[in-house]
């Protein structure tokens, strides 16, 4: 990923002083279980941890020739370790440096997304707490339907992000696996002693059963993962670019000052933090794509998924986890206009209190499809005519026979689209989300 889009932390974790330096590990690790068993001398393990280094300019140097990344690693190494190093990847194969590297910065990367969401979920729900009984119009097709709360709206997105987080969590245990098993996992030079005591020392698990790669429908499951993650993350971005839009003006990005809109029109304010979300979803969701085809490798291994991989690890972790922090920053200083939102609620005198009108007329005795004639027919005229459909409600000889004034009231009143948020927050919060201001017991005098 560009800077423009990154943060240090992660991209760190893609940078090649952090591949070769987990290579590096591996090759010790794995050279100390060999020792432990007898295969190869201790004093090679001892070297390693004493002299191993390598040179990443020398790496380049020596792959320009060999063709071969991991040749070109060891290679370097040896330059500094010495004689000891003819016994360094014994029994191995590049792919169990490379695939267990990659479930180390996979993990790595696991635990900043995972640290990312916490910082939303935490933003969320102290902003859907907020908001918890602010009356604002719900909406379908992107036109008026029933009142709503502006906090039911990010409690919303407060539980899909939780099932964001765990299915974040089951992704990186999917990709946390260890592979030290030679050149078509038949563990033929080396001791499966080898893999489990490496893994344990890097936190990961040995993969059940690899051939020359760890198999990839564990990465499949870790991108596409990363790809709905993107996607919900788009969902509220919408939201908020649509709750900023000229006519709604219900919500917006906070506007900082000496803040610029457009270069030609002074009183512009753009939601470009959401539309860059947008665009960042689009790029870390594409990479499912590549991830799934390479789970279908020839036999036992070949590499074509190995040039894939590394564009699309860097770049979607790197992105997501951008993304996951501007969308933290732009719902904790988002600026909520309530007054607004019963503004827009009233709009035509009431129209979207419709379906509680047609309720309250069959509950009187009409038929359903009568009532629906009647509600939709004031509706409309109300609609066509920029009008109250309160007021034409009213004046319906129908209406007037089957509602009295204090039935048609509670038809219109919007407590009845809230009086359950105290249920729904319980559900999402717990405790935490506290009785609604609206329905808080008096405290006596």
């Amino acid at each position: 990923m560009i800077p423009r889009y990154s943060r240090p932390e992660m991209t760190a974790i893609w940078e090649p002083e952090t591949r070769f330096r987990i290579w590096l590990e591996i090759e010790t690790l794995a050279a100390e279980a060999m020792a432990n068993l007898g295969q190869v001398p201790s004093s090679v393990p001892k070297a390693l941890r004493a002299k191993g280094n390598f040179d990443i300019a020398r790496i380049d140097e020596i792959e320009r020739e060999v063709k071969h990344d991991v040749i070109a690693f060891l290679t370097s190494v040896a330059e500094f370790v010495g004689p000891e190093a003819r016994f360094v990847h014994q029994g191995m194969t590049s792919s169990d440096v490379l695939d267990t590297c990659f479930a180390v910065q996979l993990t790595r990367a696991s635990d900043i997304l995972l640290a990312d969401l916490d910082g939303l979920l935490e933003v969320l729900k102290r902003r859907a707490i907020e908001h918890k009984d602010t009356v604002t119009i719900g909406r379908s097709h992107g036109i008026h339907a029933e009142p709503t709360t502006f906090g039911l709206k990010l409690a919303y997105a407060y539980a899909e992000f939780q099932r964001a987080k765990t299915r974040l969590q089951t992704a990186r245990a999917e990709v946390a696996t260890c592979m030290i098993s030679g050149a078509v996992g038949t563990f033929a030079n080396v001791d499966p002693a080898v893999e489990e005591y490496v893994a344990a020392k890097l936190g990961l698990q040995p993969e059940p059963v690899s051939t020359q790669v760890i198999p990839r429908d564990r990465h499949a499951m870790f991108f596409a993962t990363l790809g709905v993650i993107a996607s919900s993350i788009e969902r509220i971005a919408i939201e908020v670019r649509h709750l900023q839009r000229s006519e709604v003006r219900e919500a917006e990005e906070f506007f900082s000052k000496g803040q610029k809109g457009s270069s030609a029109m002074p009183h512009k304010r753009n939601p470009v933090l959401t539309e860059n979300l947008v665009g960042l979803a689009r790029v870390v969701r594409a990479a499912a794509i590549p991830a799934m085809e390479n789970v279908a490798l020839w036999h036992e291994r070949d590499i074509s998924h190995s040039a894939a991989e590394r564009i699309i690890a860097p770049d979607t972790t790197v992105a997501l986890d951008f993304a996951l922090v501007r969308l933290t920053q732009v719902m904790d200083k988002l600026v909520v206009y309530p007054k607004r939102m019963r503004t827009n609620l009233e709009q035509n005198g009431g129209i979207v209190f419709s379906g509680t009108v047609l309720l309250a007329l069959t509950e009187s005795g009409m038929s359903r499809e009568d009532a629906y004639r009647v509600v939709q027919r004031n509706a409309m005229h109300a609609w066509d005519t920029d009008t109250s459909f309160r007021h034409w409600i009213e004046k319906d000889p129908q209406v007037q026979r089957a509602l009295s004034k204090k039935k048609l009231d509670a038809a219109f009143d919007p407590s009845r689209h809230t009086r359950h948020v105290d249920t729904i927050f319980q559900r999402v919060f717990g405790n935490a989300g506290g009785p609604s201001k609206a329905r808080r017991p008096k405290r006596k005098k």
